[in-house]
């Protein structure tokens, strides 16, 4: 494919993009029936003896969390300090144990405000952790296609050693809930994929894998849903292979679907009782990309199907500089371990200009709470996100 038709492929000029799904490129809507058994749920645990017990920061959050949805029913405005769960975090919030329910509400608490509120926490709400830089495919709104990141010789490609993620999840243990297995590269090509989600088993709340399900080989299905996995992403932009292997190149839409529905089959004959939330999740990139048709084909095989909002990472460094100012959120939310220990505040900048850490000088915390990262935030809360490199071309906020 000619560099002309990848970007013929690509009709989506978005001038900003926010965090999150939009309304209507996602499959779930949270019901009324939900609000309120969601709504009884957390009166009754913040009537109970376990809330009181509750360490004073957390008693307030989660009081803020029980306050915003009596104000709903009253249809009373939310504060900006104020939240109520939203659809996709329903299901998870079903699937946790009542011992574990405050850490969830806690953690959902942090992720979703702390970006708005400019909070700095101890440690981000989210880590996403690279098994591996490589990845098999070459999408078209991917930095992968960027051959002076994936070709070999430029030094960016690579498997994280085993050792390493331990001690990342060591550190991060007890103080972080949300592990993402994804970033750059695709999670299941690494060997020891199975043994990193051993290590992580009962150690914390969100563990997410990202992957284009090209991989989806028996014993990895087996090895995902035998192990403490709250959340399996397939990559998946069409429901038609000859849209799927344009965005897609490299990918083979009959061997992705085959690996989906055997994924979907395994799961319901041998893990009738998992709690899994498996989710069909396309880069919107163009019109061609029809939210009812990929509903309706892929929802068999998943509990959700959701279009994320395109940033164009393809070409991150040469993107002309915009006029936004408003702050990246990304910046209080994520922050992003490399396969080779660098630390990163995000995925935009796939080829780390902004990283000032390594794992084997800092830890994450002091990443994280660090003079630099300071720095680099008021950059974003001072209008002078132009000032930075590639934050002056990204579209988040």
């Amino acid at each position: 494919m000619s560099e002309a038709e990848k970007i013929n492929l690509i009709t989506v000029t978005p001038e900003v993009k926010l965090k999150g799904f939009m309304p209507e490129n996602f499959s779930k809507v949270a019901s009324s029936n939900e609000f309120i058994s969601t709504k009884l749920r957390i009166d009754k645990l913040v009537s109970g003896e376990a809330f009181v017990k509750l360490p004073q920061k957390e008693k307030n959050i989660v009081s803020k969390i029980s306050d915003a949805y009596a104000k709903i029913e009253r249809e009373e405005p939310l504060h900006k300090d104020e939240m109520i769960l939203e659809a996709h975090e329903l299901g998870e919030f079903s699937n946790i144990k009542e011992a574990d329910a405050f850490r969830y509400l806690v953690y959902r608490y942090k992720y979703n405000l702390y970006p708005v509120l400019k909070i700095v926490y101890e440690y981000p709400p989210c880590v996403q952790i690279e098994p591996v830089s490589v990845c098999n495919f070459r999408c078209v709104f991917c930095y992968q296609s960027d051959e002076s990141f994936s070709k070999k010789k430029h030094g960016h490609m690579g498997r994280m050693d085993l050792g390493l993620f331990k001690e990342t999840i060591d550190e991060l243990e007890g103080k972080v809930e949300a592990i993402t297995l994804a970033s750059r590269g695709e999670p299941l090509l690494h060997k020891d994929i199975g043994k990193m989600l051993e290590y992580m088993n009962d150690k914390f709340l969100a563990v997410k894998i990202n992957s284009n399900a090209s991989l989806l080989t028996e014993d990895l299905i087996h090895t995902i849903l035998s192990n403490d996995v709250q959340t399996m992403v397939f990559s998946i932009d069409a429901a038609n292979k000859e849209l799927y292997e344009q965005l897609r190149v490299r990918g083979k839409f009959e061997a992705t679907l085959a690996n989906v529905k055997n994924y979907h089959k395994i799961k319901n004959d041998s893990y009738p009782n998992s709690n899994i939330i498996t989710r069909i999740s396309g880069v919107k990139v163009n019109e061609m990309q029809d939210m009812d048709e990929m509903i309706n084909f892929w929802e068999p095989f998943a509990d959700l199907v959701a279009f994320t909002n395109f940033t164009p990472w393809q070409s991150s460094y040469e993107n002309p500089s915009n006029e936004i100012s408003a702050p990246c959120t990304e910046l209080w939310r994520r922050l992003f371990v490399w396969w080779d220990g660098k630390i990163n505040p995000c995925d935009y900048d796939y080829k780390s200009y902004l990283s000032n850490w390594d794992m084997k000088d800092h830890s994450i915390s002091e990443a994280w709470n660090s003079e630099y990262y300071n720095n680099l935030r008021e950059q974003h809360l001072s209008n002078k996100r132009n000032k930075v490199i590639p934050c002056n071309s990204c579209i988040s906020v």
